[in-house]
């Protein structure tokens, strides 16, 4: 599992934060426990197997759901 910590355009309502929560966790190869989305910081934090999903991968699911990915860190 990868660790990933991605920086979003500012999130305007906590509503947002849901959404975004949701849709990452609808992702295969997810740790659905790991994901933290956080509405004051404008971050996802969450664990991902990387030979089922890609960083870019779920930057594109965010993007699909109305966000901007601002930058991603992977450990």
């Amino acid at each position: 599992m990868k660790k990933a910590t991605i920086q979003l355009e500012t999130l305007v309502c906590p509503s947002c934060s849901q959404k975004i929560n949701n849709g990452v966790k609808a992702l295969d190869g997810i740790d659905k426990e790991s994901v933290n989305v956080s509405f004051n910081t404008s971050k996802v934090k969450l664990n991902f197997d990387e030979e089922k999903l890609s960083i870019k991968e779920i930057e594109y699911a965010i993007t699909r759901l109305g966000y901007e990915v601002i930058k991603s860190q992977v450990k």
